[in-house]
């Protein structure tokens, strides 16, 4: 049976430490699905409702495209030792450029990765 949380809490965040990698999804109002995996250390928890992600790919942007579009962004973890299983954070994204105001402060975030 699913669990819903408002916030995170130190089990689910010890849950999320434990992972090797997590995957984003977005979608766009009309057209198909992205899902993206990523890897854990681009990943912080800035508060028990608020997280961020650095997206450091090449690829079609497209999940950015998405959040512009319409904000909607789902993050998952998943364990498949020992207790197998998932959580998934659903919320509103934004994408935040290194020219944008808020950029140095998230950034400072993660420290190692190369920039």
């Amino acid at each position: 049976m699913a669990k819903f949380y408002t916030e995170l809490n130190d089990g689910l965040r010890q849950f999320i430490a434990a992972q090797h990698v997590f995957f984003n999804a977005s979608a766009p109002n009309e057209g198909r699905i992205n899902v993206s995996p990523k890897s854990l250390d681009t990943f912080r928890i800035l508060s028990d409702k608020q997280v961020a992600y650095l997206d450091l790919t090449g690829s079609e942007n497209e999940t950015a495209a998405h959040v512009a579009e319409n904000g909607r962004l789902t993050l998952m973890f998943c364990s498949f030792e020992d207790k197998p299983s998932i959580l998934r954070l659903y919320g509103k994204g934004r994408v935040v450029n290194s020219r944008d105001p808020q950029w140095q402060e998230l950034r400072r975030h993660f420290p190692t990765i190369p920039r």
